[in-house]
């Protein structure tokens, strides 16, 4: 069931999401070559008490706070000690806080250093297909509008788009209706999207095949050709005459 949320619900989801983008401010810096992720993660653990919130994922049972994911990783990497960030990788960031009961998710993957043209090409077209996804994503069309466009920008450049994992409502729970499909299917379920919708879109795109496999840790998802992946998130809310990116700050926000 597709959860349409009040203005205060709203409200207190944007709050969570303000939260968040600012834990982005200050974790993508530490994100350099030699750092473990294990220490970025108790990074955003300290953050998140520090302003009264848990980590998400913890309702799910995944063992940290932020899901961190390197290079072939497409998702759910688990924070380690013995996993270095190095110079060249992409680093994908997913994280979700609940502050006061009200969920925020999003994601970013960050350049270390100087990565090769190939991965800096991915990195930018994935950001593109998230923009080109939340454009898609107004009141009176349907899921399917946010998936044709975030699938057909990124086969201009022949990329994978990962198709077992997708967006999803947000906002209440970590995981809610509908399901935001990167790849548009015919016969899927494709709800009219209708102000009081708070969705997390995200797309994963591989520089190979679209095909994933689950890691015997049983949460990593890697490519199955162990290709680059790269994967980003917003959080966004639509109301009758716009969108509105609720993991974003506006310039100027602190």
């Amino acid at each position: 069931m597709i959860r349409i949320k009040t203005k205060e619900q709203i409200d207190g989801i944007r709050l969570s999401c303000k939260a968040l983008a600012r834990l982005f401010k200050e974790l993508t810096p530490r994100v350099q070559p030699g750092i473990t992720t294990k220490a970025l993660d108790d990074f955003c653990v300290e953050y998140i008490k520090s302003i009264g919130g848990v980590p998400a994922w913890y309702a799910e049972d995944f063992p940290g706070a932020a899901c961190i994911s390197i290079n072939e990783e497409v998702i759910h990497g688990i924070p380690s000690k013995k996993k270095i960030v190095r110079e060249g990788d992409l680093v994908s960031l997913d994280i979700g806080i609940d502050l006061n009961g009200y969920i925020s998710d999003s994601c970013v993957t960050v350049p270390v250093g100087n990565v090769s043209p190939e991965r800096a090409q991915l990195l930018k077209v994935t950001t593109d297909c998230l923009y080109a996804g939340i454009a898609a994503c107004q009141a009176g069309k349907r899921v399917n509008a946010i998936s044709r466009a975030v699938y057909d920008l990124a086969r201009q450049y022949k990329y994978g788009v990962v198709y077992e994992y997708c967006g999803h409502g947000v906002g209440l729970k970590v995981h809610e209706d509908p399901n935001i499909p990167n790849v548009p299917e015919r016969g899927a379920p494709n709800p009219r999207l209708v102000p009081g919708m708070v969705i997390a879109i995200e797309p994963m795109i591989n520089l190979g095949t679209a095909d994933v496999k689950t890691r015997a840790d049983g949460w990593t998802v890697v490519t199955a050709d162990k290709s680059c992946s790269c994967h980003m998130e917003h959080t966004v809310a639509i109301f009758e005459d716009h969108t509105e990116i609720l993991t974003q700050l506006a310039p100027g926000e602190v």
